[in-house]
C-alpha cells in the first residue's frame, strides 16, 4: 500500500470513530445512550433511549459514515477492490473501537450497511429482507442483524462480485457476530431485549 493507501485507511477509521449515537444524543436529547437499556450507541438501543426521530438520526449518521468514505475510495479516487474494502472495513472499526471512546463503541451493523450500498444495490437488498423478515417475526434487532450480515457474503458470492468484496463480507460478518456476544448469550438465556422495548427497562 502506498502512502496514501494508507492515509485513506486511517482517514476512513476516524470517520467511522464518529460516536454520532452518542453526540445526538447529549447535544439534541441531553441523554447519552449508554446510560439507557443495552448501553449500545447504535439506532436499536438510541430508539429506546432518544424515541424515533433521536434513532433515525443516528441510523442515517451511521450508514453515512460507512457510504461515505467507502463512496470516495470506489468513484472518486477509483481504488481498486482490496483498497475499496479496506476503507470500508475501516469504517466499521472505528465505530466498534471508536478512538473517540477509549476503543470501545457499537456494533458496526448501519455503519457496514452503509459500505454495502456502495459495493452493491444487490447485496444490499439481500440484507434488508433478511433483517425486516427476521424482524418482523421476532422482534429481536440483535438476530436480524446477524442475519442479515450473514447473508451478505452469500449474496455477494452468488452475485460473482470481486474476491476483495467478498472477503469484506465475510470479515464484515465475524465482526458483527464478535460484537454480538452477550446479545448470543441473552438470546439463548431469553433476556434479549426487543426491539422497541422501553428506555425504562433494566439492563441485562
Amino acid at each position: 500500500m502506498t502512502g496514501v493507501d494508507v492515509a485513506l485507511v486511517v482517514g476512513a477509521y476516524l470517520v467511522g470513530s464518529i460516536p454520532f449515537g452518542v453526540v445526538i444524543g447529549r447535544a439534541l436529547f441531553g441523554v447519552d445512550p449508554r446510560s439507557v437499556g443495552s448501553g449500545n450507541i447504535g439506532a436499536a438501543n438510541s430508539l429506546r433511549a432518544l424515541g424515533k426521530t433521536g434513532a433515525a438520526l443516528v441510523l442515517a449518521c451511521d450508514v453515512v459514515k460507512g457510504a461515505a468514505p467507502t463512496a470516495i475510495a470506489l468513484h472518486a479516487l477509483h481504488a481498486s477492490p482490496l483498497l475499496t474494502a479496506a476503507v470500508g472495513l475501516a469504517t466499521i472499526v472505528g465505530h466498534n473501537w471508536s478512538v473517540f471512546l477509549g476503543f470501545s463503541g457499537g456494533k458496526g451493523v448501519a455503519t457496514g450497511l452503509g459500505v454495502l450500498v456502495v459495493l452493491s444495490w444487490q447485496a444490499t437488498l439481500a440484507f434488508a429482507v433478511v433483517w425486516f423478515v427476521t424482524m418482523l417475526i421476532t422482534r429481536y434487532a440483535s438476530l436480524s442483524s446477524m442475519l442479515a450480515s450473514a447473508a451478505v457474503p452469500i449474496a455477494l458470492a452468488a452475485l460473482r462480485q470481486p474476491r476483495a468484496y467478498l472477503g469484506y463480507g465475510i470479515v464484515a460478518f465475524a465482526l458483527v457476530l464478535l460484537r454480538h456476544d452477550q446479545n448470543i448469550r441473552r438470546l439463548i438465556a431469553g433476556t434479549e431485549l426487543r426491539f422497541g422495548a422501553s428506555k425504562d427497562e433494566s439492563r441485562t
